[in-house]
């Protein structure tokens, strides 16, 4: 910003350069420094007792003049407009789960700074009758209770229009397994909704009308799809822009390359006869990178050979 230049008496009724306006006061109600001065060297090099000065006068104001244009186009440069931020739009039964433990550390910080917006609404606010009622028992019989389909589809609908780019995505333990790439790729767009289904599950037909896309963080069932939903934004936040410290945080991680990560060590060297690895303390940075790529494979071969497999399978 500007600094603010004092003002001083308007200019006389002569100076119709700067009729109206005070001392280094621009028309557009901004201050410069540099404009003061441009200003003041104007008059005096139009004042006639000062005729044999008017040509260093003027070269000075000129100075003054392409300082002030130089100033401008730098802050101009400097500005930035603040980017849309990751918008994340929760659909649940429990809105007073969220944000829950994403409103601490990285992602409660990133939160806070505007880098990203989380909004839980209450499927129930659509629900039917005195009760708000949002379940029914399935058809065809069976245990439990079932989301109603126009219960959850007023609910989409009042949170997304057609229009909103955002996928959407309905928490569940029939879903596509969540991977890195996934969430990568998610966090690399504009936000996302998440639907999250209780009970025995949701009515096929929302699923297919509103388009969700099933999502699964892994081959076990939870109470509803508030944790699942959690783990999911938390994947997402801490890849996007400024939340990790170092970009090479997000790019070393297990998943990232298809391995799973390499051991970590800190001080102290030695602790309780177990030792950190001598390589990791000898400065060279080529043998370390080797060793950890070694180390990554090996883990990730006792490990999860399934990702040995499918990386081979790529090529």
């Amino acid at each position: 910003m500007l600094p603010d230049a004092r003002t001083a008496t308007a200019p006389g009724p002569g100076d119709t350069a700067g009729a109206g306006l005070g001392f280094g006061e621009r028309r557009d109600g901004g201050h410069s420094r540099w404009y003061c001065r441009r200003w003041r060297l104007r008059r005096l090099a139009s004042t006639p007792a000062l005729a044999p000065n008017r040509a260093p006068l003027r070269r000075r104001a000129l100075l003054c003049s392409r300082l002030t244009r130089e100033r401008g186009e730098a802050i101009t440069a400097g500005m930035t407009t603040d980017p849309v931020p990751w918008r994340a739009t929760v659909l649940t039964l429990y809105p007073e789960m969220f944000p829950g433990p994403l409103g601490l550390s990285l992602s409660g910080d990133a939160l806070a700074r505007g880098a990203w917006s989380l909004e839980a609404r209450n499927i129930r606010a659509h629900g039917l009758g005195r009760h708000r009622s949002v379940d029914d028992t399935p058809a065809g019989g069976g245990a439990g209770m079932v989301l109603r389909c126009d219960v959850l589809a007023a609910a989409i609908d009042a949170a997304a229009p057609a229009e909103d780019p955002r996928p959407r995505l309905l928490m569940s333990p029939r879903g596509r397994p969540l991977t890195q790439g996934r969430v990568r790729a998610l966090a690399e767009g504009p936000g996302l909704i998440a639907v999250c289904g209780r009970f025995e599950g949701v009515d096929e037909r929302v699923i297919a009308a509103r388009g969700l896309e099933e999502v699964s963080i892994g081959d076990y069932v939870l109470s509803g799809g508030e944790v699942a939903a959690l783990v999911l934004l938390d994947a997402c936040v801490r890849l996007l822009p400024g939340t990790m410290g170092k970009i090479a945080s997000g790019e070393e991680e297990s998943f990232e390359g298809g391995l799973l990560e390499y051991p970590h060590y800190t001080r102290p060297r030695e602790w309780e006869g177990r030792a950190i690895p001598e390589v990791l303390n000898g400065g060279n940075h080529g043998a370390i990178a080797r060793w950890r790529r070694a180390e990554a494979e090996r883990l990730t071969a006792e490990r999860r050979p399934d990702l040995i497999a499918a990386r081979e399978r790529k090529g």
